[in-house]
């Protein structure tokens, strides 16, 4: 971090109910969407340690109703847990610091809007996991999120990105982006767009069924990459679910598909060698049995029905927005290299074919710890 990134910080410090006196600060994570700073306050000659966050407001259009989103369910998930006798809420949750003003986020003089986390200590998150007991503990940490939220209204909440997993209409934007080719792209693309082509007749699976009232919309997390959960540096214990923009209202099918293809597969988002890409069965396993021991005494029968058809479809709607991304000029996702959105296509894709490999096997384990 430069000095004058240091001196902006400090400035944007001032403007929370953050005690104590700033003493450094660094850039902790480079996300697709946001920019995250830690920064530590001597109080009193105690350490304090904050979370200074950017949002990006191209992307999140009503940050102020995100906020409320956030603050509304994050003192759900605190009650929640004082209730039950929880240790450690505050490594459990994460709790937003209010601004000055009493308001949960501060806009800069350049229209930058900041919010800010006090920081959970002593835990770690990791890009791609490990171990079957990892993907076990993602599977627990979700499961008990949504459980925590299942009797939070949806409808108390925005939709932070109106059709977020709408797999439709992101695949027409797809199609629409093939139409205008405007970047050149598509014959590059052309043996992924013709996968996609394949899987047409499952894109409105899931939201017909919504629409029919087959399966409920819930408070669901709506981005969970393995990554969002942070595990304990000592004993490995998931202990807080982060990322909170786009908690809204959704179905729990989408927040377990994006488990499944992100922590069933020990690669990172955009593994460039795909024969090292596959869904390996015993993080599934791993993965299903603490999602069930967490969520499944709320879920319906159709949900825990769709459980591994929602690994598949959503896998492909990552997959084709990372697509789309790429004919488009990658204008969403960041990039660090020429044609990194294809390569995170084509991770997602060849997931796809194994999953499809390995289904029945899958059902079974649903099955199994469903009883």
């Amino acid at each position: 971090m430069n000095s004058a990134e240091r001196e902006n910080l400090i400035q944007i410090g001032t403007k929370f109910q953050v005690p104590g006196t700033f003493h450094d600060g660094h850039r902790i994570k480079i996300g697709h969407i946001n920019e995250t700073y830690a920064a530590t306050y001597d109080c009193y000659g105690t350490p304090f340690r904050v979370i200074h966050q950017t949002l990006n407001t191209q992307v999140f259009r009503d940050p102020e109703g995100l906020m409320r989103n956030v603050v509304k369910v994050t003192e759900h998930v605190r009650r929640g847990l004082a209730e039950g006798g929880v240790d450690q809420i505050p490594r459990r949750v994460l709790q937003a610091v209010p601004a000055r003003d009493g308001r949960f986020y501060h806009i800069d003089t350049a229209g930058q809007f900041w919010r800010t986390f006090i920081f959970v200590d002593g835990v770690r998150s990791y890009d791609a996991v490990e171990n079957p007991g990892q993907a076990y503990q993602a599977g627990r940490a979700f499961g008990q999120f949504q459980s925590a939220l299942a009797d939070l209204p949806a409808s108390e909440l925005i939709a932070t990105i109106p059709d977020f997993h709408h797999t439709p209409k992101r695949y027409e934007r797809l199609r629409q982006a093939v139409a205008s080719d405007e970047f050149r792209r598509s014959k590059m693309a052309r043996k992924e767009l013709d996968f996609a082509e394949s899987l047409a007749p499952i894109v409105s699976l899931l939201v017909d069924a919504e629409a029919r009232g087959e399966v409920p919309t819930r408070v669901t997390h709506n981005d969970t990459k393995f990554n969002n959960v942070l595990l304990d540096e000592e004993t490995g214990e998931a202990m807080c679910v982060v990322d909170l923009d786009t908690v809204m209202p959704g179905l729990v099918l989408y927040d377990f598909g994006d488990m499944v293809r992100t922590t069933t597969s020990r690669t990172a988002e955009d593994e460039q060698f795909l024969d090292r890409v596959e869904l390996e069965l015993p993080m599934f396993e791993s993965l299903v049995k603490g999602y069930l021991e967490a969520a499944g005494k709320f879920l319906t029968p159709a949900e825990k029905r769709l459980l591994v058809f929602s690994g598949k479809l959503i896998t492909f709607t990552i997959g084709i927005r990372f697509l789309t991304d790429y004919l488009e000029g990658d204008q969403y996702f960041r990039i660090h290299r020429e044609h990194h959105n294809l390569d995170r296509c084509r991770k997602q894709f060849r997931l796809i074919q194994s999953i499809t490999e390995k289904q029945d096997e899958m059902e079974a384990l649903v099955e199994r710890y469903s009883r």
